[in-house]
């Protein structure tokens, strides 16, 4: 609007003048209250609202600034215009500011969602002593999937009294192995779950080139497959290090070693040995355990096992096949294995 557009008579512009006060002064407080105190969701049309009630203030500031010099308004009548019009531009601002914010987020996300999906199913292999446990954790960090344990499946159907659950737990009161076929019944309810839909990481299975062929077969049910398979390698030589410092909380699953992350109570006895009595969880302070087949006696039979069951599977999703095998160097320090593991997904 134009000032000749306004009302000429002195009288009548007052009357606009204060009406805008009235209204648009408290209306752009608010917003700027509401926005300052997170209690005003922003979008653009806030934004515009606040913009154009600064527009309305600054033209009858404009206009009013104009009678200011006939001799026609005084100063005091200006000031009040003035701040409506700066409340309205801070309101514009402040939602501009977060809806730029949202949309970053949302930029954030698309970017995420495009380089690491559609479903991501993954593996992960590695010795014992590799890192498993340390970098799983931040992959799904990263991915927004699930790290899925046999072990913590069977667990979870038991509790849960669902009818494959039910079938573990007989087998598991008759000492009895469990199968290969429930394993994959567990997997196939698992999977189905709200926080796989994005993918999820398997671990601890499969063991066997039988059980990896099964996988497929009930991945190929819902026209997917497994789309990476990261192997984590450390030299044998160096495992038995690893291995052997190594003490974990039961409960939380929490590692510490000896060498590399001892817990803050553990204490030398005189033999330059971690004295057991001392080794104690930070959190809750409870006694940490060692495992029984954390010996180097123990270890070399379980390298055995793990290069005869795993060097097939890992050649199954190989070159020749999917190739889907992305071997990571994890002889190196935990943050430049993350590196490299990150570089692959």
């Amino acid at each position: 609007a134009t000032t000749s557009s306004l009302p000429q008579n002195t009288s009548a512009m007052r009357a606009a003048l204060h009406h805008v006060r009235a209204v648009a002064r408290p209306a752009t407080a608010a917003f700027g209250t509401g926005i300052a105190s997170r209690t005003t969701a922003p979008s653009n049309a806030h934004a515009i609202a606040g913009l154009a009630a600064a527009g309305v203030a600054v033209g009858a500031a404009a206009y009013q600034n104009e009678q200011q010099k006939q001799a026609e308004c005084s100063v005091t009548e200006l000031l009040p215009l003035i701040a409506t019009a700066g409340m309205g531009v801070a309101a514009y601002m402040a939602a501009n500011a977060k809806i730029e914010a949202e949309q970053a987020k949302i930029a954030e996300l698309e970017a995420k969602f495009q380089k690491y999906w559609p479903r991501k199913i993954m593996m992960i292999f590695g010795p014992p002593g590799a890192g498993k446990g340390t970098q799983g954790p931040k992959i799904e960090a990263l991915c927004g999937i699930p790290q899925l344990s046999t072990g913590d499946m069977i667990r979870a159907a038991i509790g849960a009294g669902t009818p494959v659950g039910l079938k573990v737990k007989d087998l598991v009161s008759k000492g009895a192995l469990v199968s290969d076929e429930i394993v994959l019944e567990m997997i196939a309810d698992r999977i189905q779950d709200d926080d796989c839909k994005n993918g999820f990481i398997l671990d601890g299975f499969p063991r066997t080139m039988e059980q990896a062929r099964k996988l497929d077969e009930l991945l190929s049910k819902t026209g997917e497959r497994v789309t990476r398979v990261m192997a984590l390698d450390v030299p044998d030589s160096i495992l038995e290090e690893r291995i052997c410092g190594r003490w974990i909380h039961k409960k939380s699953g929490t590692s510490y070693h000896v060498k590399f992350a001892p817990p803050k109570s553990m204490k030398l006895g005189a033999d330059g040995k971690p004295d057991p009595a001392t080794m104690l969880h930070d959190e809750d302070g409870s006694p940490l355990m060692q495992r029984s087949d954390d010996t180097a006696s123990a270890l070399k039979n379980r390298l055995a096992g793990y290069h005869k069951e795993t060097t097939p599977i890992l050649s199954h999703y190989g070159p020749k096949h999917t190739n889907v095998v992305a071997m990571v160097n994890a002889n190196q320090a935990a943050a430049k294995v993350w590196e490299e593991i990150e570089s692959k997904l």
